[in-house]
């Protein structure tokens, strides 16, 4: 395949994302979306066309390209596929000009509130600067007070916003809810120091390896279609989590994991519960209880 600019790749895999999806292309889709001229736009469906000449055929009643019978993935079968599935339901590659635009219907589950963009943008840049943040937080201990951070990533649980930072009130590494951030500000002459760096993050660094398997109390048709959900094979789907996250992943999950396997009415357990047992935030998940040693 030739080399191309990164400009002109990131067309021809709109153009091969846009076929695939919708099965049809046309001149005009790409002269809205990068805003290129017709001659442009021309160039790059004849690129396509000479490196991909099996995968579409042009309509002459419609003036479109459509997808093959012959079809096979070129420039995108190196991307992700949950990051296809993102662009395929928000939008791919829009820019701050346009709407997010998904190409198929879908109707996603409702999020809380956004975050404010002025606390969003402090924490941003105290991550990306490796700074120090200091905010204002409404905790559930009732100590609403300033306090200094040492943020290093952002962390979604499906539901909310979280920060992950070290707490110099605390001494410990933990997670705040961005919505909980009444003020934010960028500490810029004060320097973290080495011991809150994200390395010394012992449960962020520890990756798990979580056994998920069919709840063992489903009839058997049951355990069959959850294997064929979740790609099981024999049984199981592994799953590898920071130990950070853990309890956030199988809460979102459904995923029962008492001592007892009690929670009959969730589709999924766990195989191997005893990967919990000393992880921080397990007792989030559903039916976890810490043991008694």
């Amino acid at each position: 395949m030739t080399k191309h600019s990164q400009n002109q790749r990131e067309r021809l895999n709109y153009l091969e994302f846009r076929l695939f999806f919708t099965g049809q292309i046309s001149r005009a889709n790409l002269i809205q979306r990068f805003g290129i001229s017709e001659a442009a736009a021309t160039r790059d469906l004849a690129i396509y066309r000479d490196e991909a000449s099996e995968n579409l055929e042009f309509d002459t009643t419609t003036k479109l390209y459509r997808i093959s019978k012959t079809f096979s993935i070129c420039y995108l079968k190196d991307i992700d596929p949950k990051q296809l599935w993102r662009a395929l339901v928000h939008g791919i590659g829009n820019d701050f000009g346009t709407a997010p635009d998904s190409l198929v219907p879908c109707e996603l589950p409702s999020h809380l509130q956004a975050p404010s963009s002025i606390i969003l943008g402090a924490a941003s840049r105290a991550i990306c600067q490796t700074a120090v943040l200091r905010i204002e937080y409404l905790s559930d201990s009732g100590d609403h007070g300033p306090r200094e951070i040492v943020p290093f990533s952002f962390v979604g649980t499906g539901l909310k916003l979280l920060v992950r930072a070290f707490c110099r009130r605390k001494g410990i590494f933990c997670d705040f809810i961005v919505n909980r951030i009444r003020s934010a500000e960028v500490v810029w002459d004060v320097n973290p120091l080495p011991y809150e760096a994200k390395e010394n993050d012992d449960e962020w660094n520890r990756m798990l390896k979580l056994e998920l398997i069919p709840h063992p109390a489903a009839s058997s048709e049951k355990k069959a279609m959850m294997a064929q959900e979740f790609q099981m094979t024999d049984g199981i789907h592994i799953l590898r989590v920071r130990a950070a996250l853990a309890g956030y992943v199988l809460r979102l999950w459904s995923v029962d994991c008492s001592p007892d396997q009690r929670l009959n009415q969730l589709p999924l357990s766990i195989k191997n519960l005893i990967a919990l047992h000393d992880v921080d935030n397990a007792l989030l998940a559903p039916g976890f209880e810490r043991p008694d040693n």
